[in-house]
């Protein structure tokens, strides 16, 4: 014979009550239920648990002890219940969300400010992974949502349009330019600039404006991230273009943000796997997401 879950039951049931027809009332049975399943308990344990006295069960030392130990699995027990009921009301459901790492310095931390506004209790992981690590990610269902500046989606995936804007140039504060609202190609023409990676795409971009326009630049400088042009053009080695969350985020402390007269186009995007079931909590956190995103486009626009 082996013990029970009821047997254990209705034996904390008599410890918390005292009496057995009190133990009886709370597990909703009889009194001789109770009875017999203390007595087949102490069978199966061969423990003397009560002693009966004048119809009362009075716990033994070896009882006392005994409910030490069940008090110490319903302690898991009611955890794992607690845990179930968060779920339930999304208090500590995970959103697993997956970025660029730029995007996790200059847009992220907005919405989730945002979204924990909307869901004070929830929990959120937030990722940062440069391309293709990101898309692989994605494609593999192993986050519930992605942002990137991808313009399709990667494979099992579906893509949304969170905000466009134009890359902008960044200048270090003292700079003769700064006195201009907005930066021509020609502005940069035999100046030090900070360039990106050789092989990213906003590099190549802008290489070939000014490569069309007949606009030579002093090339030195280049950098793998545009956090990294922002830091360098902070210290008056150069001018720079990049994306304009990051430049908004960096702007100020001896970095000045000024438009450009041509376009360089900016797009980011919200990712969602298609494969894996969607969190309750994703809508809220794509309208985070998009109230941050307007926030950041009326910057642009300033006053």
């Amino acid at each position: 014979m082996k013990v029970t879950h009821r047997q254990i039951d209705v034996f904390r049931a008599v410890m918390q009550a005292g009496h057995v027809t009190r133990a009886a009332e709370l597990l909703h049975t009889s009194q001789p239920t109770v009875s017999r399943e203390i007595a087949r308990l102490e069978q199966v344990l061969g423990l003397v648990l009560f002693d009966r006295r004048k119809g009362r069960l009075q716990p033994t030392a070896r009882a006392l002890a005994l409910m030490e130990e069940v008090r110490l699995s319903y302690v898991g027990l009611e955890r794992i219940t607690a845990s179930a009921v968060a779920l339930r009301s999304f208090a500590h459901g995970r959103l697993q969300v997956a970025c660029l790492p730029a995007l996790a310095h200059a847009l992220l931390p907005d919405a989730i400010r945002r979204f924990v506004g909307l869901q004070a209790e929830a929990a959120v992981s937030l990722a940062p992974l440069d391309s293709p690590q990101l898309e692989a990610a994605l494609t593999e269902q192993r986050f519930d949502l992605g942002v990137s500046e991808r313009l399709e989606p990667p494979s099992a995936c579906d893509w949304q349009s969170l905000l466009v804007a134009d890359e902008v140039a960044v200048l270090p504060a003292a700079h003769p330019l700064c006195a201009k609202a907005r930066l021509a190609l020609d502005d940069f023409a035999a100046q030090p600039f900070v360039s990106l990676a050789p092989a990213d795409p906003y590099r190549l971009q802008i290489d070939a404006l000014f490569e069309g326009a007949g606009v030579a630049r002093e090339l030195r400088l280049e950098t793998a991230s545009a956090v990294s042009v922002c830091a360098l053009v902070k210290e008056g080695l150069g001018l720079g273009i990049v994306n304009p969350l990051t430049a908004l985020a960096m702007a100020g402390e001896g970095l000045v943000v000024r438009p450009l007269v041509v376009s360089i186009p900016f797009q980011v995007a919200v990712m969602t796997p298609r494969w894996r079931e969607a969190h309750p909590l994703r809508q809220d956190f794509e309208a985070a997401l998009r109230a941050a995103a307007d926030a950041l486009i009326a910057r642009l626009k300033g006053p």
